[in-house]
């Protein structure tokens, strides 16, 4: 499978975009005077007009009022696939990660979107820039936690370990009390049979993860795959000599981290139950 390191974008949200940027231009507003029309940044009009963001359906219909097109950019939106309504670089992996067999993941910035509860992750995508509109981060939550009908998956979810690093459990995403039934979900989680969960010790100095998060999966074909994902950047691996050395690594992390139940104890700690 062919990776690049250049930003990718979704078809069907650059041709949006530029229908929403000619009909734009048969009128008086530049990017920034419809911006402040709208009381939003310059720079979320810029994103959605390039492509690099997808229109919402709230902002289309104020547009087709502003720019008098006859309801146009509403029903091109409507025509946009389910599928393509994920970021480009996005829509391999989460159609791989519905019929995954396995999925390991390690992070250190956030915690797992399939492990986030509802407002942890609309905390997360708040935090964004561009910053997202408030339908936006509405429709990118809801999104996220449809993917977590996986765990729920019949007859059987995949298997799924996550190693989550200490400093991530402590970041008061959203708050202190947004954070704490994060915290509280995630040691509920860890009492079940699955999803596998053992927590990096900021006591752990080096480790094997240092240089960034990374997902491994296993498709319903047996493929193993590997997710990496930076600033406007991913890549989906399927190259064996590249997604070999990342499944050593993992192994690696899962030895230095904390076991599962120390892990719980931790847990119990951060929440002041131990």
């Amino acid at each position: 499978m062919a990776h690049t390191n250049k930003p990718l974008r979704n078809a069907s949200w650059v041709v949006i975009g530029a229908l929403a940027k000619h009909y734009r231009k048969q009128t008086p507003f530049t990017q920034v005077t419809l911006a402040e029309h709208l009381f939003i940044d310059p720079e979320t009009i810029a994103s959605m007009e390039q492509g690099r963001r997808l229109l919402q359906p709230k902002m289309a219909a104020v547009l087709d009022k502003l720019f008098n097109t006859g309801g146009a950019l509403t029903v091109a939106l409507a025509e946009v696939p389910r599928r393509e309504r994920y970021p480009a670089f996005a829509i391999d992996f989460i159609t791989h990660e519905r019929d995954a067999q396995s999925l390991f993941s390690y992070e250190n910035s956030v915690i797992p979107g399939l492990l986030q509860t509802p407002e942890y992750a609309a905390a997360v995508f708040g935090c964004l820039y561009p910053p997202l509109t408030p339908e936006e981060i509405e429709v990118q939550t809801a999104t996220r936690l449809g993917r977590q009908s996986l765990l729920d998956r019949k007859p059987w979810p995949p298997m799924m370990h996550h190693i989550i690093e200490q400093s991530v459990l402590e970041r008061p995403v959203g708050g202190k009390e947004v954070l704490r039934a994060q915290l509280r979900h995630l040691r509920e989680l860890a009492d079940l049979s699955y999803p596998g969960l053992q927590i990096m010790p900021m006591g752990q100095g080096d480790h094997a993860g240092l240089d960034g998060p990374m997902v491994l999966l296993e498709t319903d074909d047996h493929d193993q795959l590997a997710y990496i994902e930076g600033q406007r950047v991913s890549f989906l691996l399927d190259d064996p000599e590249e997604v070999h050395p990342l499944t050593l690594k993992y192994g690696m992390l899962r030895n230095q981290a904390l076991s599962m139940e120390d892990s719980k104890r931790l847990l119990d700690d951060l929440l002041g139950e131990s």
